[in-house]
């Protein structure tokens, strides 16, 4: 009987062993990155509505197409504002830029890099144009 009772624990035993269990192997990465409530088209014209509501955009002459490179911190808070290609006053020219930016009160949703939020950089192309033209007066 011990024998029996031996060889029935030792075929247990052995075919846990030998089973294969459907145990999660790779888990699930989240990355993406950083988004505007609603989209790039979303930002735009929120902006463009803070950039017409405090500035005069005729005062800077400028018209076409701008790249904004945008740093979102990792709380969904833009932190840093580049802007290409330069233009005349140019410093004057970003520094509304990012005043009209930080008026948005939307928050974007930070950048995550395998779950963890993170600090990136976004580029938005936004087309200017305006009535004033530099005729070089």
């Amino acid at each position: 009987m011990t024998r029996y009772l031996f060889l029935l624990f030792s075929l247990g035993i052995s075919s846990q062993l030998l089973a294969q269990t459907a145990q999660p192997t790779e888990t699930t990465v989240q990355n993406r990155q950083a988004e505007f409530p609603g989209g790039e088209n979303a930002f735009r014209n929120e902006f463009m509505r803070m950039v017409h509501a405090y500035f005069d955009i005729s005062a800077y002459a400028v018209n076409g197409k701008f790249s904004f490179i945008i740093t979102i911190d990792k709380f969904g808070k833009p932190s840093e504002l580049q802007i290409y290609p330069k233009v005349k006053n140019d410093e004057e020219f970003r520094q509304d830029m990012t005043f009209a930016m930080k008026r948005i009160k939307k928050k974007w949703k930070p950048a995550m890099k395998d779950g963890v939020p993170v600090s990136s950089n976004r580029i938005i192309e936004i087309n200017f144009s305006s009535d004033h033209a530099d005729h070089g007066d």
